[in-house]
């Protein structure tokens, strides 16, 4: 191995570290909000990419049907549950989320798709099409068991992610897709090209973590998620609506796992089902940061990407399997250093 080599595997493992980066603190986010292993979160990934792709095209994706369907399921929901006190008021608050928002994104998409627009509003508009189902998906498949335990909502998540995999193949169709990048600008590193692509991923990524680090340090409803995370019961005794800070926590995870799939549509070609071998590289990396702490997750998921990289040069029959085993040490360490399991029905 050469240097530039060597500078090639550093800049993949870079990449690759920065996607995953996202991914783990959008699984962090949620787990510490809502205690829910969000399995499903490489599904918006996937969702991303293709819709980035077929806007690329000239086409109407199907995304814009799924938001229809994910809406429909949730408004039934909440007019189950609200079906004794259905006030106006609630009803009307209703029509806007539920039926107005959802017809005015589909609405904006007809129009748009055909024209071609170009990445940067393509990239906005595919963000706006997915960021509503993470309320709408956290409402009907999780909100019913908010209170429930860490296992039963593990199995909720299983159980949306195959039902999302399976609507993907429904909605996009099994062929696999590549969008265009984001910039076609190239700098030079010494022997090294930089593309565009790549800088827009590290840029993804830095603004993000400050987004984060402002969101929770600095506005109201950032401080009520990290109340919720820390004590979902004594939030709930001040006056923060969980169930807000769940939904909450659930379209950040969304619009981030959109963001990911339109930074990673130019690199690889994504196909229907992608989404969950992506996904899983990042939840390693919320592992190794102990489902708890960003800055750690963040270290964690680069480090996943460098050894990827190099596994794949080294040993690339193996590189998922590396990967993966990066988990064991971690679950190891976290066994022996923890002295007693709360029993999270006392909280």
């Amino acid at each position: 191995m050469d240097l530039t080599i060597l500078l090639f595997l550093l800049q993949d493992g870079l990449t690759s570290g920065a996607i995953y980066a996202l991914l783990g603190l959008a699984l962090v986010l949620v787990f510490t909000v809502t205690k829910v292993i969000f399995i499903p979160q490489g599904e918006f990934v996937a969702y991303g990419a293709l819709t980035m792709a077929l806007l690329d095209q000239g086409r109407v994706p199907g995304t814009v049907w799924l938001l229809a369907a994910f809406a429909a399921v949730a408004l039934l929901f909440e007019l189950w549950s609200e079906r004794h006190n259905l006030a106006p008021r609630f009803i009307a608050r209703l029509a806007i989320s539920h039926i107005a928002v959802p017809a005015a994104i589909v609405a904006l998409t007809m129009a748009l798709a055909p024209l071609k627009l170009g990445p940067i509003p393509q990239a906005l508009l595919t963000i706006l099409m997915i960021a509503p189902m993470g309320p709408y998906l956290y409402r009907f498949a999780f909100q019913p068991l908010a209170e429930s335990s860490v296992l039963v909502l593990l199995i909720a998540a299983v159980g949306a992610h195959w039902s999302m995999t399976g609507l993907s193949l429904l909605f996009f169709g099994p062929e696999g897709l590549r969008a265009e990048p984001l910039s076609r600008a190239t700098i030079t590193l010494g022997p090294l090209p930089v593309s565009g692509q790549s800088l827009a991923v590290y840029a993804a990524f830095v603004l993000l973590m400050l987004a984060l680090y402002f969101f929770f340090g600095r506005t109201i409803t950032g401080k009520a998620l990290k109340a919720t995370a820390v004590n979902r019961l004594g939030a709930k005794l001040v006056g923060i609506p969980t169930a807000t800070a769940g939904s909450t926590a659930f379209l950040l995870a969304a619009i981030i796992g959109a963001a990911s799939g339109v930074l990673i549509a130019p690199i690889t070609t994504i196909y229907y089902d992608t989404g969950f071998l992506i996904g899983l590289k990042g939840f390693v990396a919320a592992i190794l940061g102990g489902l708890a702490s960003y800055p750690l997750t963040a270290l964690a998921a680069i480090l996943v990407g460098l050894i990827e990289a190099f596994a794949s040069f080294h040993a690339s029959a193996f590189k998922e399997i590396i990967v993966f085993m990066l988990v064991l040490p971690a679950l190891l360490i976290r066994a022996l250093t923890t002295m007693q399991i709360d029993d999270e029905e006392d909280h």
